[in-house]
């Protein structure tokens, strides 16, 4: 790949946030590299089985803006690929790209014909580790790019050369190396998103050690068709549909010890989800045991229907311990009701936790030296340094149309620099 034009943007991270500031600044007739670790854009988004305000399948929103890039030939994207170097200043950054090998080129016409030839499996880290996938695999049936991957694992092995030889095309290349890409942009757009904060910290709650404890993220998978369990929600650890379903809010949030903020979406994630089990499973209950509940402006009627529900249960107090019963997998958890300050221990057959959204960034900043950071990792305010600009969750945790009007906001941003050069 040529070096970019100096007035061109960078947008980094390919999540719904990303994907909107990088559409809409090429749309806008500029020149527009979009850069994503995974194999895939889309982000969490493209994980959930459906998302607020309509209730409406991901495969929606992501399709429209999926035929838009295809569109845009101003527009670049480079998957599994990550910033290791910016330097500069507003209008003229000196950016280093790492790419990691796809070992598939650009000749795959998404056949399978490698999948059926491998026999390693590998964790699928597109349902959360829940089942194994072949080690030649498609990240998911609506993947973008539509271009299978190979695990390095099997590129290693000795049946590479035969996966290799399966392939009608000649799209497999074994000897793909890591590329080195330098850039030149006038302005970065950094959008890399969130991941639900570790769940194996909680330890009260036996997250990880625990079979039937989950978090928010692995329930969309469960009740996703093309999901670990072909959409069925049941009990990992012996497959049986649950009865009894717990959902803890903020599980590790609004607390000194974990997230000393509120996520502001996992009230309406939980509630959501009860939806998912109460159309699926009519005969559960289900126990949402909450601080207070978030449900903001035209979402508060989701929440008043919800509690007219005689089958869900909004507990008001904070889980302080689940412990495994037995040989049966099942859960008890002990809480106080704040309403009477009574302690309970309740029996449930599912936990899902509302583990709440922490920033990448917390883990692996902007590789620059003008970019500042709060107490948990989220991306400050330039402070008159403009050039670098956040976006979505990499700013403050939000909703999927929040993501999307602020990738909007930080695409008007970015051509400001363009234009101011």
């Amino acid at each position: 790949m040529a070096p970019a034009a100096a007035q061109a943007i960078l947008v980094v991270g390919g999540g719904i946030s990303g994907l909107t500031a990088a559409i809409e600044a090429a749309e806008a007739g500029h020149e527009v590299y979009l850069v994503e670790k995974n194999p895939y854009l889309g982000g969490h988004v493209a994980q959930f089985y459906q998302y607020f305000p309509k209730l409406c399948p991901p495969s929606c929103g992501l399709e429209i803006n999926f035929r838009r890039i295809k569109n845009l030939p101003r527009l670049h994207v480079m998957t599994m690929a990550e910033v290791a170097r910016i330097e500069g200043e507003d209008g003229s950054w000196q950016v280093t790209i790492d790419q990691s090998p796809r070992y598939v080129n650009g000749k795959c016409t998404s056949c399978g014909k490698c999948t059926d030839a491998c026999t390693l499996e590998i964790d699928n880290p597109f349902n959360c580790g829940m089942d194994r996938i072949k080690a030649a695999y498609l990240p998911h049936d609506m993947a973008f790019p539509q271009q299978f991957v190979l695990d390095p694992a099997l590129v290693k092995s000795d049946e590479a050369q035969k996966v290799k030889e399966a392939c009608p095309y000649d799209a497999i290349e074994l000897e793909m190396k890591r590329k080195k890409i330098e850039l030149k942009v006038a302005s970065v757009v950094w959008a890399t998103g969130w991941k639900p904060y570790d769940m194996a910290k909680l330890e009260t709650y036996g997250a990880g050690k625990y079979p039937n404890v989950i978090n928010n993220v692995m329930m969309e998978r469960l009740a996703s068709r093309q999901g670990p369990t072909q959409g069925k929600i049941q009990r990992p650890s012996d497959g049986r549909a649950p009865r009894d379903v717990a959902f803890v809010q903020c599980a590790g949030s609004r607390d000194e010890n974990h997230l000393a903020y509120c996520s502001s979406v996992c009230c309406m994630a939980a509630m959501k989800q009860a939806m998912y089990v109460r159309a699926q499973i009519p005969d559960a209950r289900i126990t949402i045991f909450f601080i207070d509940i978030r449900a903001m402006d035209r979402l508060d009627s989701f929440y008043q229907e919800l509690k007219r529900d005689e089958k869900i249960r909004f507990f008001k107090g904070k889980v302080a311990k689940i412990d495994e019963e037995g040989s049966t997998n099942n859960l008890v958890l002990r809480v106080e009701d704040t309403n009477d300050a009574t302690l309970h221990e309740l029996k449930m057959d599912l936990v899902v936790l509302a583990t709440g959204m922490q920033p990448n960034t917390y883990d692996d900043p902007v590789p620059a030296k003008s970019v500042e950071y709060d107490d948990h990792g989220f991306i400050s305010p330039p402070d008159g340094k403009p050039g670098i600009y956040p976006t979505g969750c990499t700013r403050t945790p939000g909703n999927v149309s929040d993501a999307a009007q602020d990738g909007t906001g930080a695409a008007l941003k970015a051509i400001q620099s363009v234009v101011r050069r």
